[in-house]
């Protein structure tokens, strides 16, 4: 279909790091046109976004602008009402990760998508990644059973600290970050997962006693893949070995490799890759390896906002020429469900059978 179709309009609620981005990947893309930015308090908007009105309500926006779009980026426990209503108004929805704070919720938001006949788009960045792409492929080619070792912790401070404890007051780091890459684990496996543990610890007294800002997950899967998440924010956390994606098989790996001196915080950090390393466990005759490990260039690959971009053309694509979105909304619901099991294991000290 041609992409010179009338302009959808969109509504996007919550202008932080993400729904500031989000909303300027509409911004720039002729296929959108933003009807309305909606925030609970004023905040500063970039570039040509700057002297755009924000409104505070929600409904009030939905109601007045009847737009063919909503993107939510308000906090997570506030994602599935929000996109529910959305979808239940005739809008086709964007929402970021995770898509609920319960399983129940994230259902609930899939079945309004097709009851209502709209699309359904979740906030996974790192499938519009072609470097994240490239290691998907690159592991699926080694075959399993997997190891996935993987992990993004934050050493953060000032206002990046004080986003995270804004983000602990509904959602721990090991579900808000790691439905990420239990997504990319069940992209590379499409093994069930069956069993999941978590661990955590509260290591600062500025968040609730019942929340924990470091956490780990280990995660079996039906084919005898295993996998583990670690994700750790504030102030303590060591920016030692504080991004590690690693995928292991019985024929080789697959490694992002990080270049020297980039910081935990630094937002282009949780994407960019640097570097991709293959190797091979073949040997030669004499047992040694037979060939050297390869070393993938990702040089020119897309920053935070291009990545924004792509998730919202991909949002354009589906909606004009109706993509079918089950395996995405499927996914979504999936790796959620593996750490919301996570976080029940780290309170009640048991494993939880999937």
């Amino acid at each position: 279909m041609s992409m010179s179709l009338t302009p959808l309009r969109v509504v996007v609620a919550g202008l932080g790091n993400m729904g500031r981005s989000h909303a300027l990947a509409y911004h720039e893309n002729p296929g959108f046109e933003i009807a309305a930015l909606v925030n609970r308090s004023d905040v500063p908007l970039p570039g040509g976004l700057s002297g755009q009105e924000i409104r505070r309500s929600f409904d009030d926006a939905i109601a007045a602008e009847r737009p063919d779009v909503v993107a939510i980026a308000t906090y997570s426990d506030s994602h599935a009402d929000y996109a529910v209503r959305a979808l239940e108004a005739g809008c086709h929805v964007f929402v970021e990760k995770p898509l609920a704070t319960t399983v129940a919720d994230a259902q609930r938001v899939v079945d309004a998508a097709k009851a209502n006949g709209k699309k359904l788009v979740v906030g996974y960045i790192l499938r519009h990644h072609p470097s994240w792409m490239r290691l998907i492929a690159e592991a699926r080619k080694l075959g399993g059973p997997y190891v996935f070792r993987m992990n993004l912790n934050q050493q953060s401070s000032g206002a990046t600290w004080g986003t995270h404890k804004q983000l602990m007051q509904t959602t721990s780091p090991i579900v808000d970050c790691g439905v990420h890459y239990l997504d990319v684990m069940l992209q590379i496996t499409d093994a069930r997962p069956v069993e999941v543990r978590g661990m955590g610890v509260r290591l600062s007294g500025e968040i609730a006693s019942d929340m924990y800002n470091y956490g780990h997950l280990q995660v079996l899967f039906e084919d005898g893949s295993v996998g583990w998440y670690e994700a750790g924010w504030g102030p303590m956390i060591s920016e030692t070995a504080f991004f590690v994606k690693d995928v292991i098989s019985p024929k080789g790996c697959v490694s992002i490799v990080m270049a020297e001196g980039v910081k935990s915080d630094d937002i282009d950090t949780h994407t960019k890759t640097s570097t991709i390393r293959l190797h091979s466990a073949t040997t030669g005759p004499d047992g040694k390896f037979a060939n050297p490990d390869e070393l993938l260039s990702m040089k020119g690959e897309p920053g935070h906002q291009e990545l924004c971009d792509a998730e919202q053309a991909f949002l354009l694509k589906a909606i004009r020429e109706d993509i079918d979105l089950t395996r995405h909304m499927d996914d979504a619901v999936k790796s959620l469900a593996v750490c919301l099991a996570a976080d029940e294991s780290v309170r009640t000290g048991k494993a939880v059978r999937l």
